[in-house]
Formats: C-alpha cells, structure tokens, sequence
C-alpha cells in the first residue's frame, strides 16, 4: 500500500510514517517543516521506500501531485495550538479548514478514494456527557480549534457522500510519548528545568484530562483503517482513565526528584476556550480489539525521559 501522510515530520506523523515502513508499505511525507522536525524522520529517509514532498498544502498544484498514486490519505498537518487561538483567528480557518479542502480536492483530482484524519476530542466543546461517546450532541463550540476541527470533519463527511469516498475521522485526547512537542507536560520540564523550585500553573490544577501514549495511537489507527468499513467512520481514541493537572505535575516532579512550590492563576481552565474536564467513551475502538497498552502515569514518564535524552527538543521551543 502507497500512503500520503500530510504532517509526516510531526509528532504522530513521523511515528505512523516509521511503523507503516516496519510493515513493508510506501510513504511519501508532506510537511513544510513548519512546526515538523526533519529530526523525526532519520529513520524513514533511510528506507528507499520513502520520499519526503517539502511544500505547503495551500499550494494545492503541488499537493495534487504530491497525492498521486496513493491508496490512502493520512492529513495529520495542521495547527495544533489551541490555547493561542484567539491570537491568531486566521490560523485555524487556514492550515485547518482550507487546507483539508486542498487535501480532498487533490485526492478527488486524482481518484483517490481513502482518508484518515486527526481530529480531536475539542469537537465535543463541555460536553454533558462523560465520558463522551462519538454521537454525543455537539453543545456550543469553545475553541477555534475545535471549531476548525468539526468544520473539517463536515468537509470529509460531505466528500466521501459526494464522491464516493472512505473516511475515517479520529477524535483524540492528547497524546504523549517520544517525539512529543508541545503541550503540558512539556511547559513544566522546561520551567523546572530553568528553576526547579517554583512551578507556575494555568487554572488551579483540578482541569481533568485523559492522554493516550503515541504508539497505542498508532495501534488503534491501524486497527481501525484494518476494521472498520462504513462510509464514515468516527472514533475516540483515548484511554478509560483521567488524571488531574496535579497528578501530572506530581508524576513528573517525583520522576525529576523535584519539590517546587506552586504559583495558580486561579479559575477552573488554563486560557479562553480550555476545556476543564476532557473524557472520552472508547468502547467503539474497542470492540475492535485494540486496548492501550501504557497507563496516562506510564505515557507521562515516557514523555518526560524522551525529553531529558533529547534537550534539542526544548531548544527549538
């Protein structure tokens, strides 16, 4: 098989890239090195089947013939930083929505038939339910990111009506492990690394999350694109647990041997649009056979090792 994968110098692309080659396929990668690291893809630029296409996906010439010949489209590229949204409104309208239009567009220009796309648990807003099923009712959107993430998810449903196309759309939780980028845990091993004595915190610490460790992200994709068979098909992905904000903080700073006081903004939510409890139903993925592997504590503490053996990492921060 011949996969596209749109984000393949990213966090989860580079990885998905790397066990897709394991399995004796193709990839070619698209990513403009944005917010991707060329770094992540040592392995795979190795393997003679692997060709990386460095251009923008708003450059939809290019992307269409970036597209050719694939069986399956990955589109993992986008803007992932919710929290800064509202500085940069546009952000989220065009490497999330515009450019998944291009993506469709190109694969409908040459006939291909198969998409899988990075969606988010965002979708749901504050839902009333948790944990939160796939057909749960939407309540008022709370973040652009999210906003631009459902908007995709419309455009996908639509073209695979329209064409005769197969998507699948995966919701997730935030995800951890090697390669990881950005996010919480992150923020606090730069900042105790810089001054391990005082911790500042968004929100007061009691936000629930869920995360799920990167590898059984990329099990549970693979055994959906293996499995399931509808039209359109949607999945959480995630684990059946959540962790506060300060059983995060606690597992990271009794891993770095660490006791640092805390500084709390204060309120329930870390910036404009977070959402304070995050936890989604995977019995859908599931029932497929798949089942994470490593705890939210285990994929915290892979997380944070990855980052002390690679300190580069906090430099191009």
């Amino acid at each position: 098989m011949h996969v596209l994968i749109t984000g393949a110098a990213g966090f989860i692309g580079s990885s998905l890239t790397d066990r897709l080659l394991a399995n004796g396929h193709s990839v070619t990668g698209v990513d403009n090195l944005s917010t991707g690291q060329i770094e992540f893809l040592a392995g795979a630029q190795a393997n003679p089947n692997f060709a990386l296409r460095q251009h923008d996906l708003l450059d939809l010439n290019a992307l269409t013939e970036s597209v050719a010949g694939a069986d399956l489209v990955v589109h993992f590229a986008a803007n992932a930083d919710v929290r800064f949204g509202p500085d940069h409104p546009d952000r989220d309208l065009q490497q999330n929505i515009i450019v998944t239009w291009n993506v469709l567009e190109a694969m409908r220009r040459n006939n291909v038939k198969r998409i899988a796309f990075s969606s988010t648990g965002s979708v749901y807003g504050e839902s009333a339910v948790i944990p939160t099923p796939e057909d749960a009712p939407f309540p008022i959107q709370t973040s652009l990111y999210g906003a631009s993430k459902i908007s995709a998810e419309g455009l996908i449903s639509a073209y695979c009506e329209s064409f005769g196309m197969e998507g699948f759309i995966f919701r997730f939780v935030s995800i951890l492990g090697e390669r990881y980028t950005h996010g919480h845990v992150l923020d606090f091993y730069k900042s105790l690394s810089i001054n391990p004595t005082r911790l500042r915190v968004l929100g007061n610490g009691t936000q629930r999350k869920s995360y799920l460790y990167v590898q059984d992200c990329v099990d549970a994709i693979l055994t959906v694109l293996d499995k399931a068979k509808d039209r359109v098909n949607i999945y959480n992905l995630g684990t059946n647990e959540y962790c506060r904000v300060t059983d995060s903080i606690g597992w990271i700073t009794g891993h770095l041997g660490v006791t640092p006081e805390f500084d709390f903004t204060g309120g329930d939510r870390g910036w404009i649009g977070d959402n304070p409890f995050i936890f989604l139903e995977t019995k859908k993925v599931r029932s497929l056979g798949w089942e994470p592997k490593l705890t939210i504590q285990q994929a915290v503490i892979k997380t944070v090792e990855y980052l002390q053996a690679n300190p580069w990492v906090l430099e191009r921060r």
